[in-house]
């Protein structure tokens, strides 16, 4: 990529300065509306013709479609609007301003279909489109799109709205050289991407293995023995009175995604006079979706977080555990299904877990030096996994950089 800082010369413009050359155009100049049709949840197939979902404009698809989630048959397709190559689709509704209107272009020459609440803009020949469903994530046109999106908790935008989307337009040429630079941004995302899903795998399996002995390191052949939670585990609860300030709140997420923070809890925002304090290495579960998988080890930035009598910490038996080793057991699909069977009831809040059952569990267990070993291979594999994860966010750090000052003509391609 050659980019250079010539001596360009600029203009003021409704957006700010912009090239010379550059024009500022309305989205309605650059091709038609119209809107998708139908396609609901139940009317998808495994099979048939592609098609699009509105939910899957921001939650599947970045700028570009480039493989089709859902599918439909031919008789649901004869009552779909089909999109065209060149097309770009946006989201009519969304749960949020940041959601709404969001932009993906259709570059490929398959037959495929768009539901409700997709607005489609047939555009015209004179644009690269690809360089447009960019130009449309920009700072100052999603500030546009906020501004014009109606509603509260389903926030809507309408194609009269999107049509007077003011967008910086650069000629032809300029377009199509800016659109090869941040696809090539795109296709090293994608690769890192790929890499990073293949490592995941790789890991789960060497997970299910190791964790259930059907793997054994070289060096261990001791017989795993069967204890129970509580031989493992020691219910360690730290009772503090609520602070009369705003504190540290602790929530768990559901299948084992961890510790998510409240920062400056409002203290009047929770009817318990006390709450408890977690520490580095506790093992928290949450009672009310144990059966969901809504438990995890504290790691160092939860330390001195508060949680409610529904959030039960423990420590672990040093002489008989390993936190590390179960920072990875309780992940696994075998401890899921112990926690759903000791939490009955019906879905949702009425399913409480037995804190009383929960330590009188029982599971296969290693010695503390295999769960040592075990563990520390585990962790290899997951710093693997953290550092590419690391030069993924930076490869969107730098394509978004790009995207700022080659957008909005700060800095200008040789083409």
């Amino acid at each position: 990529m050659n980019v250079t800082q010539n001596k360009t010369q600029y203009k003021n413009s409704p957006l700010g300065l912009i090239p010379e050359d550059w024009e500022v155009k309305c989205l309605g100049e650059l091709g038609s509306f119209s809107k998708g049709k139908g396609i609901t949840k139940d009317q998808l197939s495994e099979t048939g013709f592609p098609c699009i979902r509105y939910g899957e404009i921001y939650t599947t698809h970045d700028f570009i479609i480039k493989k089709f989630k859902s599918f439909i048959n031919e008789n649901v397709a004869s009552e779909s609007k089909e999109i065209k190559k060149g097309d770009i689709l946006f989201a009519g509704s969304g749960e949020t301003v940041e959601e709404i209107g969001k932009a993906v272009a259709y570059l490929g020459d398959k037959k495929a279909f768009a539901g409700g609440d997709v607005i489609i803009l047939n555009t015209n020949d004179e644009i690269n489109v690809e360089c447009i469903s960019y130009i449309l994530e920009i700072d100052s046109v999603k500030k546009q799109k906020r501004v014009l999106g109606q509603g509260n908790s389903v926030v809507h935008i309408y194609s009269k709205d999107l049509s007077k989307l003011k967008l910086p337009v650069p000629p032809l040429p300029e377009q199509t050289a800016i659109a090869n630079c941040l696809s090539t941004w795109d296709k090293a995302i994608a690769t890192q991407t790929q890499i990073i899903a293949q490592k995941e795998l790789r890991k789960k399996a060497l997970m299910q293995q190791l964790l259930s002995g059907k793997k054994r390191l070289k060096g261990f052949t001791k017989n795993w023995e069967v204890k129970k939670l509580g031989d493992l585990l020691i219910y360690t609860p730290r009772e503090v009175d609520k602070p009369l300030t705003p504190f540290l709140a602790l929530g768990l997420r559901s299948h084992g995604k961890g510790v998510f923070h409240k920062i400056d809890f409002d203290p009047k925002a929770i009817a318990m006079d006390k709450l408890y304090v977690v520490k580095e290495n506790d093992l928290v579960i949450n009672i009310t979706f144990a059966w969901e998988q809504a438990v995890a080890i504290a790691s160092k930035k939860d330390e001195g977080g508060l949680v409610s009598h529904r959030f039960p910490t423990y420590t672990f038996n040093f002489k008989s555990a390993v936190f590390l080793y179960f920072k990875f057991f309780i992940l696994g699909s075998k401890f899921k299904s112990m926690l759903d069977l000791i939490s009955p009831g019906g879905a949702g809040r009425n399913r409480v877990m037995s804190k009383k059952d929960f330590l009188k569990l029982e599971i296969k267990v290693p010695s503390i030096e295999e769960q040592t070993a075990i563990a520390n291979i585990l962790q290899c594999a997951d710093e693997d996994i953290q550092l590419l994860k690391k030069k993924l966010q930076q490869l969107k750090d730098q394509k978004k950089g790009l995207m700022q000052v080659l957008l909005t003509g700060k800095k200008r391609l040789v083409y």
